[in-house]
């Protein structure tokens, strides 16, 4: 059985950053990775994406040269560090695990979720 818990959120101010963290059980070193978000009154959507070798990622656009994802197969963690926080980047941000080894934009493509953490960021 598949369990991911998501941490990190808090309360930052625009320009900072934090660091989330998603650890998962299971056999998921075996399994892409990804990050999504949902804002307020918002649909959820792709954050990044990360191959469960580490060596292939994915990010939005809205993300890109900010949010870094990594992957600790060891441990069984994957991380988004997040810097030059914007008041948009406010969110329920939620890891996601899908059942092969590529990662996808694309949320139907995923199979496990986390509860989320909140992130907002104050202007």
């Amino acid at each position: 059985q598949v369990q991911l818990v998501e941490s990190g959120g808090e309360l930052v101010q625009a320009g900072g950053s934090l660091r989330l963290s998603c650890a998962a059980s299971g056999h998921t070193s075996l399994y892409a990775m990804g990050w999504f978000r949902q804002g307020p009154g918002k649909k959820r959507e792709f954050v990044a994406a990360i191959s469960r070798a580490g060596d292939t990622t994915l990010y939005t656009d809205s993300v890109k040269d900010r949010f870094t994802i990594s992957r600790d197969n060891v441990g069984g963690t994957v991380h988004l560090q997040m810097n030059s926080l914007k008041p948009e980047d406010t969110a329920v941000y939620s890891c996601a695990l899908r059942g092969n080894s590529w990662p996808s934009r694309y949320e139907s493509d995923y199979n496990y979720w986390g509860q989320g953490t909140q992130v907002t960021v104050s202007s």
